[in-house]
């Protein structure tokens, strides 16, 4: 009975340690070269919902993954509009855009909709619980009261930080844009993304 009583202790024990080890160890950031972690979103698209995978855009060609703090701030909308403005060249190279934010779905259906941000010409993920920028090494930054968008509205979701991942097809990740680390404006990264998948 007491051998039995230790063991299910040690077990709590165990499990509540490996809980608590893994709340605290921190993703690393991906660097060029590292295989860049699949992930399946629900996204929009010109309005309407759709599940966006990785996986299948990989298969077609290079992925540009551009993370951004939320919909409706100024320098994610000019960003959204660059994308849109060159969506034609990416295709013409071969590459898919994906753009990820926190911002919940309802939102990113008007979003990628508007023709003065992403204009119907390539789809936003909802990444709410950060899950996806966490697996990319991104670490999202909580919500704050009293911030709103451009539209009025409190913005209460988190935000994670600017930085653009290009994909080469064979999922690895050829290239890290980041406004923090790099100092770059969001409209930078459209256009430097832009370069990197012309050369691949």
């Amino acid at each position: 009975m007491i051998k039995k009583y230790y063991r299910s202790a040690f077990l709590i024990f165990s499990l509540s340690l490996l809980v608590t080890l893994s709340g605290f160890v921190q993703q690393k950031l991906l660097a060029k070269g590292d295989a860049a972690p699949v992930f399946s979103a629900k996204a929009s698209l010109a309005g309407n919902a759709i599940n966006f995978s990785l996986k299948t855009a990989l298969a077609k060609g290079p992925v540009v993954v551009y993370f951004y703090p939320s919909a409706y701030t100024g320098g994610c909308d000019a960003e959204a509009h660059a994308f849109a403005e060159l969506k034609d060249k990416y295709t013409a190279a071969g590459a898919t855009i994906i753009g990820v934010s926190a911002d919940d779905i309802t939102r990113l259906n008007k979003f990628s909709s508007d023709p003065a941000y992403c204009a119907g010409k390539f789809p936003v993920a909802s990444d709410a619980d950060g899950k996806i920028a966490a697996s990319y090494g991104l670490t999202m930054a909580a919500g704050r009261t009293g911030i709103k968008d451009a539209l009025g509205q409190d913005l209460t979701h988190g935000f994670i930080p600017r930085t653009t991942f290009v994909i080469s097809k064979a999922g690895k990740v050829v290239a890290i844009l980041s406004s923090d680390a790099d100092h770059i404006s969001p409209t930078q990264h459209v256009e430097k993304s832009l370069e990197i998948v012309k050369a691949l």
